[in-house]
């Protein structure tokens, strides 16, 4: 797993060693925080607390379509492995100590052809991501197992 926050939309995205997600809150530091709500889609009615994508979307990305997206130019919070994120919406699972809840997918835009130079919203479709509350806040690193509460 990796982690990656921005402070405010546009902005690149920074990776981390740990981060701090706070229940209710966001990740410290990140666009979406509330209190910060500097990011893109911050006037949408939606919970994007912390926001995961799958690695195995990018290798396709890569395998099937010769476009590499770094986990950086994803804009998502947290690249996961071997965790399929579709079966968690609706449901509770943790990332090491902390506990998320998984809300919507995510939908892939155009936005994101337009930061990264690549023609990829399209070939995101039902792979974007899964956008999450934080339902027990702590601290977590890359390597955090992710497993149902």
């Amino acid at each position: 797993m990796s982690i990656h926050t921005t402070p405010q939309a546009r902005a690149p995205m920074v990776g981390h060693d740990m981060a701090k997600l706070i229940a209710g809150v966001g990740i410290a530091g990140d666009r979406y925080a509330k209190g910060i709500d500097t990011g893109t889609y911050s006037a949408q009615p939606d919970v994007r607390e912390v926001t995961l994508i799958e690695v195995e979307t990018l290798e396709a990305l890569a395998r099937d379509h010769d476009i590499v997206l770094d986990p950086q130019e994803h804009r998502r919070n947290l690249t996961t492995r071997d965790v399929p994120l579709n079966h968690l919406v609706g449901r509770q699972f943790r990332v090491g100590d902390v506990v998320l809840e998984g809300g919507r997918l995510n939908y892939p835009c155009r936005y994101i052809d337009m930061i990264t130079k690549k023609t990829i919203c399209d070939l995101l479709e039902h792979r974007s991501g899964l956008n999450c509350r934080i339902v027990m806040g702590g601290t977590i690193r890359p390597g955090d197992p992710i497993q149902l509460a």
